[in-house]
């Protein structure tokens, strides 16, 4: 994925507040953690699906990143990679302790199973826009979140997280493989699988509502 001009300023503003967390720079520490607290509290939700659980694993992440810093080899990767494998991980473990089926939300993933990057169909961004009065809108999109929100809590942990860090965070095929410690085309597949398996859970609910 070619990164924009602005993208590519960030990269580098970030790697910079790095350098100095890593020089013991406890005023770029707190800056750092600022600007990264909702990016990995935004990820800890949706594969939770719990306020509670992800402000718990958010204060864990960055717990860990602190005890961690110090490894981090920007040689090996961007800071944003690393600190998303260091999340990925996180919840993992705590998906693994619990045994519990874990809920993501992508608003920008593809709803059409036939979906081509020429051709990527509507999306869960799109499906929530209303033009209704707005009380009216508003209990239509709580209810369409829900149905969502029901249907991605039915796909594989391994398909939800592919599909949020490509669609939800705009990470790259590299990046993903990175993270999830997979061959790029794995990751290819289990968006692909992901997104068509969710469009035709969608459909089989909005069936049943019929």
């Amino acid at each position: 994925m070619q990164r924009t001009a602005e993208q590519q300023a960030e990269q580098e503003a970030l790697a910079s507040l790095v350098r100095h967390c890593m020089a013991g720079d406890q005023r770029a520490w707190q800056q750092l953690v600022a600007s990264q607290h909702r990016r990995i509290y935004a990820i800890c939700y949706r594969f939770t699906g719990s306020a509670s659980d992800a402000e718990d694993l958010t204060q864990d992440v960055f717990l860990k990143l602190y005890r961690n810093l110090a490894s981090f080899d920007s040689q090996k990767g961007s800071f944003q990679t690393w600190i998303t494998a260091l999340a990925r991980n996180l919840l993992v473990d705590h998906f693994r302790r619990t045994r519990q089926d874990r809920a993501t939300s992508s608003l920008d993933a593809s709803l059409s199973p036939d979906a081509t990057p020429d051709n990527p169909g509507p999306t869960l961004a799109d499906s929530l826009a209303d033009t209704r009065p707005s009380q009216e809108s508003h209990a239509a999109g709580l209810e369409l979140r829900a149905t969502i929100q029901h249907a991605l809590a039915q796909l594989s942990p391994e398909l939800r997280e592919a599909v949020v860090l490509r669609d939800l965070e705009d990470l790259d095929y590299r990046e993903i493989a990175q993270i999830l410690r997979i061959p790029e085309g794995t990751v290819k597949s289990r968006i692909s699988r992901g997104r068509g398996e969710l469009a035709r859970r969608l459909q089989r609910i909005e069936g049943q509502v019929i």
